[in-house]
Parts: C-alpha cells; structure tokens; sequence
C-alpha cells in the first residue's frame, strides 16, 4: 500500500485515482494530523470489503457456512450417492 501527502494528492488526484482503480492498491493519503488521514481504494475492492463484512457479521449464515465446511471435511470433498 502506497503512501501520499495530502498536498500531493490533492495536486494529482486524477493520476492518483486511476493508479488505485489500475493497480487494485489501496493509498494511503497522510495529513500534518495522523487522525486526517484517510485510504483511498478502488470501489469494486470497498463493495468485495463490505460484503465479506456484512456476511462475516451474520451469525445464521456463518454457522450454515461452518456446517457445510465440517459436512465437506467429512465427506473429504466427495459427493455422496443418494
């Protein structure tokens, strides 16, 4: 992950934003206060991040998805004849 000053950022914004959209890198853009500093990172990477987020945080759908692990890890990732 790439590192910018604000000030260099903001001179080169559009070069900036095609590099992150290009590269699929995160940058992080530093300020003078640590706390201003932000990351910028290309949509379809926050949409990915959200979503892994949003099912990570359903407890119903992780335990289905434990399940379906330990029924694979049984079956050692065979189908079963029924």
């Amino acid at each position: 992950m790439d590192t910018v000053t604000y000030s260099n950022f903001q001179r080169n914004l559009k070069a900036y934003m095609q590099k992150v959209n290009d590269d699929a890198d995160s940058l992080i853009v530093i300020t003078k206060e640590p706390d201003n500093s932000v990351v910028v990172m290309n949509k379809d990477d926050y949409d990915a991040m959200q979503e892994t987020m949003s099912i990570l945080s359903n407890h119903k759908l992780m335990d289905r998805i434990r399940e379906g692990d330990d029924q694979f890890a049984q079956n050692d990732g065979h189908q079963q004849n029924k």
